[in-house]
């Protein structure tokens, strides 16, 4: 008989609204952290490339959904670089307030 508990417990992909929704909650507390004036605008085109890289990769996403560490590398990585410049920030300086903000 199989154990369908590990099929329950695997990770999900997530919607689309689920991803706007988490990737707008961790750039929030990301310039929370920041202390620096971000204007809502340029927040909003950070959350839709934010978004957009999270769809691309969301295999990666999923199969590290249990590694904050690893996400926040990733992160670091991938996207802390275009919004460090479209926010006119030190990409060291964000990437601290993210890791700070998302846990890892």
């Amino acid at each position: 008989m199989k154990n369908k508990t590990n099929e329950k417990h695997k990770p999900q992909i997530p919607n689309a609204r689920g991803i706007r929704r988490s990737c707008s909650r961790e750039l929030y507390r990301t310039v929370k952290r920041l202390k620096v004036y971000v204007s809502p605008e340029k927040i909003e085109e950070a959350e839709k490339l934010y978004t957009r890289k999270v769809a691309q990769n969301i295999a990666f996403i999923v199969e590290h959904s249990d590694n904050r560490k690893v996400q926040a590398d990733w992160w670091e990585e991938h996207v802390a670089p275009e919004i460090a410049v479209l926010w006119d920030v030190n990409a060291d300086t964000l990437s601290k307030a993210f890791r700070s903000a998302y846990g890892g």
